[in-house]
């Protein structure tokens, strides 16, 4: 059925089933807003810790890092690892969302700041950006199911068929040494890049089967609230271990069944055979786009920044049933989100050894392994990977969709209709959350790959991050101060960006449709197998062009095994001010997709010339001034204007270093005592006298410090040993 053996298909059907059931289990539960939004914050370590893993693992995740992997080598892996340098902090900040005692994470923004405005404008965004974040997870999720249910060429339309000749095309282009290529060729070549040609087609439409899960997503999380989420977030978090491991064993055997090896030492032999030397440079290899160090460490900073900011943070802590289970959980989830990353990436590295020459485009580069070697054990384990894949899906969308639509009914509907019932509030989030998952799904039709919807999530919620981390711990943050820095932030970086690609003749605008010049890099590698196929290749080409007349050039050399050679690369053209990069149209003219990048253009106009930079350098650019410039409008304007008053600060401060209590009327009767001494805590500060809200560091504090550390610096080790390995 649909291409899957039977057996596959009874897989995918008795997991629907399963969080069906929970669904409808966890809907008699729920009493109240606490019991649908928080799941009555009755939770343990366990549920805790895979609540966390499961809402932060999507089909992205794993699917995401092959992509990058496959595009960028090991460097890569930097997508999902960067946290690792942040584990520590995490064991602090979660602390935060359970100690603020709130519904929603948008009832921050209305008790520091003494506003309605901004929590509503906090849900208003955050929606949007969960949205975004549920749709890449389908994107994910639905281009690699449809490239494990892939059609033949023999079966493709006209159409489809053309588009698969395109893609043969510029995969041999691009195999190319471009020295040896003539100038037609070398256009043509950018002119398919920008045209992007399919090589995989599946009889199953993508649009099609978001939609069947989005519904299915819909069914058991708005019946059964957050305690169904994260019962099933448990479940699936198992299912998603078993998806970062699924895959290797039997790519690590055929790689040796392919290749003649034998066992692991068979397998590092064939990956220095294989994949280049470039592959494995942890840093980024000149001849890849998207990573170097500088924009790792960018996106690194600007990362965790955003994450801190996220309202399903406060929904993964704050269901907790104390404070040192949801930093025991949130952390451990974050920590075993990480470790399975270095598998994802392994993964990836096998998977290209084996069809670096079969697919090109690296979003269906998992689906079609899972097809070729999962395919053959022949009981269901192509079905059990779909069935992870949604999982990994379900896990985070339906964790995001309550978030979104407890903001929504508790920050935007509760202050214009304050006397409903506790009913109808609970009603009303059930029909917002069915709306969320649908926009997740709109979102997803609206972007060509995985990458451009990481790169947008990366960047999305910096319009809040300064105004709730500085919030947080400085006293002298007030309202003004919030809503400049929310304010201009979402009109420069979000709202003008958007619209003002709609005004006619933006998008073909010829100076907006500036590309990066093509930049040529030289590096010194150790000769492999893959490098002497590779000049093998040019050396025919070239005496196919000699030949004809067409080039004056030198013969290139012949290499032989362990010498070192010189390796030239020519960076490809990429837009700079357009986020999705440039197409043609109909008329064949050039057009630029996505948001325009005003910062970018900014910087342009001013005299800085950024054709002339090599592409990772300016988004590095536009990374640092997303980031930092709401922290600097935030201080900036609070310092200019009065501050908040001390009584509500006071209050505030104090709630935060009061200890959570174990059940609701011994943490009711701590806060009143807080609440009657607001210097209670007072000697606990860091700078005693001064407007900054640091705390000085206890037991628990230090022994979490500590042995996260230890585990991040554990995994950037073991990260170490297959780079090295691999060279």
């Amino acid at each position: 059925m649909f291409g899957l053996p039977l057996v596959d298909f009874f897989t995918i059907i008795a997991y629907f089933l399963v969080v069906i059931v929970i669904g409808i289990w966890a809907s008699k539960r729920i009493k109240n807003q606490e019991d649908y939004f928080l799941g009555g914050r009755r939770f343990g370590k366990f549920v805790q810790t895979f609540a966390a893993f499961g809402q932060g693992t999507s089909a992205e995740s794993a699917v995401g890092t092959v992509v990058l992997v496959a595009r960028n080598g090991i460097a890569g892996i930097w997508q999902n690892l960067t946290s690792v340098f942040f584990l520590p902090i995490f064991w602090i900040t979660s602390l935060w969302y359970r100690r603020l005692r709130l519904l929603t994470l948008g009832d921050f923004f209305e008790e520091r700041y003494s506003s309605k405005g901004l929590p509503a404008l906090y849900a208003l965004i955050s929606s949007v950006f969960f949205m975004i974040v549920i749709g890449l997870g389908f994107t994910a999720m639905s281009k690699t199911i449809t490239g494990i249910i892939a059609k033949p060429v023999s079966e493709l339309t006209v159409v489809e068929k053309i588009e698969y000749e395109k893609s043969l095309e510029l995969e041999k282009l691009e195999n190319s040494d471009n020295v040896l290529l003539t100038a037609e060729q070398l256009e043509r070549m950018e002119q398919l890049r920008i045209e992007n040609p399919r090589k995989e087609f599946s009889p199953i439409n993508e649009n099609i089967l978001m939609w069947v899960v989005a519904f299915i997503v819909i069914f058991y999380a708005v019946m059964g609230g957050l305690e169904a989420a994260f019962l099933t977030d448990t479940m699936q978090g198992v299912f998603i271990l078993i998806l970062s491991i699924l895959l290797l064993p039997f790519a690590y055997a055929k790689i040796n069944l392919v290749f003649g090896g034998n066992g692991l030492a068979g397998v590092i032999e064939t990956a220095h055979s294989r994949l280049p030397q470039a592959a494995f440079d942890i840093w980024g290899s000149p001849a890849l786009v998207d990573f170097t160090w500088y924009y790792i460490l960018a996106v690194l900073v600007m990362n965790q920044i955003n994450v801190l900011v996220q309202a399903n943070q406060l929904v993964a802590c704050g269901s907790a049933k104390d404070e040192y289970t949801a930093r025991f959980g949130f952390t451990t989830g974050i920590f075993i989100k990480r470790s399975t990353t270095l598998l994802w990436g392994v993964s990836a590295l096998l998977l290209v050894i084996l069809y670096n020459d079969t697919v090109k485009n690296p979003d269906y580069l998992w689906g079609h392994a899972c097809r070729d070697l999962l395919g053959s054990a022949g009981f269901g384990l192509v079905g059990l990977m779909i069935a992870c894949l949604l999982a990994a899906l379900m896990s985070t969308a339906d964790a995001l969709m309550l978030t979104t639509s407890s903001l929504l009914t508790h920050n935007l509907v509760r202050p214009f209709f304050p006397n409903l019932s506790e009913k109808s509030y609970i009603t009303i989030g059930r029909v917002i959350g069915f709306f969320i998952v649908i926009g997740g799904v709109l979102f997803a039709t609206q972007f060509d790959n995985v990458f451009q919807m990481l790169k947008l999530i990366w960047e999305f919620n910096i319009v809040m991050a300064a105004s709730f981390l500085v919030g947080i711990k400085w006293r002298r943050a007030n309202k003004p101060g919030a809503w400049a820095s929310m304010g201009g932030a979402l009109i420069f970086f979000v709202i003008l960006q958007v619209t003002i690609p709609l005004f006619p003749g933006v998008k073909t605008n010829q100076y907006l449709c500036k590309t990066v010049h093509p930049i040529t890099i030289t590096k010194i590698y150790t000769v492999r197998q893959v490098d002497i196929e590779e000049r093998q290749q040019e050396i025919a080409q070239w005496e196919r062009l000699h030949k004809a007349g067409k080039t004056t050039d030198e013969r290139p050399q012949t290499l032989v095994d362990g010498q070192k050679f010189t390796k030239t690369y020519n960076t490809p053209k990429k837009s700079i001010f357009w986020t999705q990069g440039l197409k043609l149209n109909s008329n064949e003219k050039v057009y630029g997709t996505g948001m325009l990048s005003l910062e970018l253009v900014i910087v342009d106009l001013l005299g800085f010339d950024l054709s002339q930079n090599p592409y990772a350098l300016n988004e590095t650019i536009r990374a640092l001034i997303r980031t930092f410039i709401p922290f600097l409008f935030l201080i900036l304007i609070s310092l200019m204007t009065k501050p908040d008053d001390k009584k509500r600060l006071d209050r505030f401060f104090v709630k935060m270093k009061t200890p959570v209590q174990t059940g609701k009327e011994a943490d009711a009767r701590e806060m009143a005592i807080s609440y009657a001494n607001p210097s209670r805590f007072d000697h606990l500060k860091m700078f005693p006298n001064s407007n900054w809200e640091f705390e000085k560091f206890d037991k628990t504090d230090i022994k979490g410090i500590t042995w996260f550390s230890i585990g991040g610096i554990l995994l950037l080790f073991l990260l170490y040993i297959v780079a090295t390995l691999g060279n």
